[in-house]
């Protein structure tokens, strides 16, 4: 009787391990050709601030918020380091919002801008560059 229960509770195990499914979005359900990348660059140099923690958590989902049902997904990379591991990043972060529709997008900002800039303070001392890409292509490495 025992070994049925413990064979019955690891089929169960199993079941709902394979059922699972993580709450991140994977890229392939996100990012698609024709779709907008809007990038925001902040550059590193000398007496840069930058504090991640506040950027992650504070600035980046109140702007999400100001964007709405345009946007599709955002990403934050951390700047480690250059072309090699010895060379200085040449940012300290890049912030990307992932969004169908250019226009609604720069409506959504404009109608925010006291906001959003104002909020720089808050974490940095830089002037963010601005970059707005269309997607052209995703692609991903075959596996054999």
């Amino acid at each position: 009787m025992k070994t049925k229960t413990t064979f019955f509770l690891l089929i169960v195990a199993v079941m709902g391990m394979a059922s699972c499914k993580t709450s991140q979005p994977t890229q392939a359900s996100t990012t698609e050709i024709g779709m907008y990348r809007v990038a925001i660059l902040y550059p590193n140099g000398e007496d840069k601030t930058f504090d991640m923690d506040y950027y992650e958590k504070k600035h980046m989902p109140m702007v999400a918020g100001f964007i709405g049902k345009n946007l599709k997904s955002y990403e934050i990379d951390k700047g480690i380091s250059g072309r090699t591991p010895n060379d200085k990043a040449p940012f300290v972060a890049i912030g990307y919002f992932y969004v169908t529709d250019i226009a609604e997008y720069s409506k959504a900002i404009a109608q925010n801008r006291e906001a959003v800039v104002g909020d720089f303070k808050n974490y940095t001392n830089i002037q963010p560059v601005v970059q707005i890409n269309e997607v052209k292509q995703v692609g991903y490495p075959t596996l054999k």
